[in-house]
């Protein structure tokens, strides 16, 4: 069994690797990260990220971030980011094979105790503040939020009795390995966050919006 998940692993890496070295020009072009912060705002993504004006411009913390954009571009060079490319690829690609039996007994248990899907798709933002669906295992009942988006709290009703215990473990955190592979997320990186409680936040924490200079992650700062 080890030597057939490392053959397994080995083969995915190497695909990984080729795949990554012939579309990467093309899929995932390597863009200034000041640009992409302006661009968030023109376009308005995530209602007005960090108070800029119904017209678009930057306000003033937008001249300290894009000081703090230039910096952040220039250490950023086309082979750092591609080898963090090959490493979100190999370290997703390896948690999702080495992981699949838990993964498929976690399936198997949500749909034992609840009906609904095995995974939920929720909205968070990204890159450039752009909207993607970020996938978990679905760890509340369905329809947890008919009443609209709301923070999960302590003993909250709504999470069913698997869902306490793969939240308590992060195991509901895995699929989002998936969209580490599609290239919607890395490895590690801040927090991906919802639109609804972006523009809440960005109010209240002074350039919260530098955080989507980059790829959000399914582990951050806080949990490193």
């Amino acid at each position: 069994m080890v030597i057939q998940y490392a053959v397994a692993l080995a083969v995915v890496a190497t695909g990984a690797a080729v795949t990554t070295a012939l579309i990467w020009p093309r899929t995932h072009p390597l863009r200034d990260s000041g640009s992409l912060l302006r661009e968030s705002y023109d376009s308005g993504a995530g209602d007005d990220p960090g108070g800029g004006s119904p017209s678009g411009a930057l306000d003033t913390n937008s001249i300290v971030d894009s000081e703090f954009a230039a910096a952040f571009a220039a250490r950023k060079t086309p082979a750092s980011a591609l080898m963090k490319r090959l490493l979100d690829i190999v370290l997703s690609a390896a948690l999702l094979v080495f992981l699949a039996p838990l993964l498929l007994l976690t399936a198997i248990a949500i749909k034992l105790d609840s009906s609904g899907p095995l995974l939920y798709r929720q909205r968070r933002l990204g890159l450039g503040a752009r909207e993607f669906s970020v996938f978990k295992f679905r760890s509340m009942v369905i329809n947890a939020e008919q009443n609209g988006p709301q923070y999960a709290a302590t003993g909250d009703e709504r999470v069913t009795r698997i869902g306490r215990i793969i939240r308590r473990f992060r195991i509901d955190e895995i699929p989002q390995a998936i969209n580490v592979l599609r290239g919607e997320m890395s490895f590690v990186g801040p927090r991906p966050e919802r639109p609804e409680f972006v523009t809440e936040l960005a109010r209240e924490i002074p350039h919260y919006h530098c955080r989507h200079l980059m790829k959000p992650g399914i582990t951050g700062w806080a949990q490193v």
